[in-house]
């Protein structure tokens, strides 16, 4: 569309001269014709439309990606509190590649950087109830554990089990963890952490996060994070390098 803009354009510009010199003479015929004004006027509105479709073509510089700004006050956390970096994970329990990111990277990550004080980590939630009827429930039923001191040790387990997030299987993990089963059922069932939830899902969407995992890591502040993101089951390697260059 461009490249036939342009070749109207310098057509037009072609024709324009003699428009102006029949106007500037003064047509003999009976017909009406193009005044010289009008002349003036479309060659000077031909002339900003290839101005216009120059700098178009000129190269912008590429902006700089935005950064994340998160506040995580009162979440759960592992690590110190005061550990310089902190790393965020949106997470789905029933997602393959959440599995995946737990069960051959974030031990690694627990054991280099967050159990040395280098790093906090917390959990977030973005559960793809579309397609995974059990993720909701799940991301519930760790606020539930929280109640009871909980929260990382269910978290953990149903890292590991995506696929028995069922209520029976929470209860009889509940019940290994010697927690208060019929409290816990009762919070589960009732959906009283439903919309803290769903406002982990508007934070994630709210920072372009639309897939599970997805990671903020960035720069410890006061309320919470600054950082940029990560997406997907990143190997362990890619935290690595990220991680050491922002806490050596």
């Amino acid at each position: 569309m461009r490249n036939i803009l342009r070749i109207a354009i310098c057509a037009a510009l072609a024709l324009l001269p003699g428009f102006r010199a029949q106007a500037a003479a003064g047509d003999a015929k009976t017909e009406p014709g193009i005044t010289r004004q009008q002349a003036d006027q479309i060659l000077d509105e031909l002339r900003q439309i290839r101005q216009l479709l120059e700098r178009q073509q000129q190269p912008q510089p590429a902006a700089a990606p935005a950064r994340i700004k998160m506040n995580l006050e009162g979440l759960p956390v592992l690590g110190a509190k005061s550990a310089p970096v902190t790393l965020v994970e949106f997470t789905d329990y029933q997602c393959p590649f959440c599995r995946q990111f737990h069960v051959q990277t974030f031990g690694e990550l627990k054991k280099n950087f967050i159990d040395t004080g280098k790093v906090r980590f917390f959990s977030r939630d973005l559960p793809l109830d579309s397609m995974h009827p059990n993720a909701m429930r799940a991301a519930q039923a760790t606020r539930c554990a929280n109640e009871q001191g909980e929260f990382w040790t269910l978290r953990e387990w149903m890292g590991h089990h995506p696929d028995t997030l069922d209520l029976d299987s929470l209860l009889g993990e509940a019940g290994t963890l010697k927690m208060d089963v019929t409290a816990f059922r009762a919070c589960v069932v009732s959906e009283k952490y439903k919309a803290d939830v769903q406002a982990d899902m508007m934070e994630a969407m709210r920072i372009g996060a639309d897939g599970t995992p997805a990671f903020v890591v960035g720069k410890s502040t006061p309320e919470g994070v600054e950082g940029d993101m990560l997406v997907g089951a990143q190997p362990a390697n890619i935290f690595d390098l990220k991680l050491r260059s922002l806490a050596p």
